[in-house]
């Protein structure tokens, strides 16, 4: 809950001052010369319309409340947390292989994308139901989807100004830490 008000206060106070907060909060790409180390997690307070805010706002309250109450609310915010970094790492990667599309990143979404892995690992028999396609399915496999039509959306870059790595970078990074926290670790390079 913490989250979702936090993320709406913000989206108040860019009202009245939103170049400011955008050009000092967002995150900038690689090269940028308005990129700084806070904006890993910074830009996911941002978001570029109340639509954009209430879909992810809503997402956060669907899949996170129950995650919090299944792992407790500090390992929920750690978890948050690290899927917001992966995603941003992921995005500032994407935009130094395709320097000419690069532009700013706001939105909880990498975050949100997390959640929503985790919440088909946690809860993979649990029946979803798309607003797109409203067939009922279980979790696991809406997320699988969901991921797969993200890797091709971003792959052929469809809907411009959509940050589709990073949605992948958060459900990546969420699914690294779920592995090492079950103790599956991800194998060592080796050489």
């Amino acid at each position: 809950m913490l989250l979702i008000l936090a993320n709406i206060g913000v989206f108040i106070l860019r009202q009245d001052a939103s170049e400011h907060l955008l050009m000092s909060f967002a995150l900038w790409p690689w090269g940028s010369a308005l990129i700084e180390p806070w904006q890993v997690v910074s830009y996911s307070f941002l978001h570029g319309s109340g639509t954009h805010l209430g879909l992810n706002m809503l997402a956060l309250f669907m899949f996170g409340a129950e995650i919090e109450q299944e792992i407790g609310s500090l390992k929920y915010l750690f978890y948050y947390f690290v899927c917001v970094v992966s995603a941003a790492l992921i995005q500032l990667a994407v935009t130094i292989m395709n320097v000419s599309h690069a532009s700013y990143t706001i939105g909880a979404s990498g975050g949100v994308f997390g959640l929503l892995l985790a919440f088909g690992m946690l809860f993979p028999k649990r029946k979803l139901v798309p607003l797109i396609v409203p067939i009922p399915m279980p979790a696991w496999l809406f997320v699988t989807l969901y991921g797969a039509v993200e890797l091709w959306l971003g792959v052929t870059q469809t809907q411009a100004g959509v940050a589709h790595f990073a949605h992948l970078g958060g459900m990546m990074g969420g699914w690294l830490l779920l592995q090492y926290w079950r103790g599956h670790r991800p194998p060592a390079p080796s050489g």
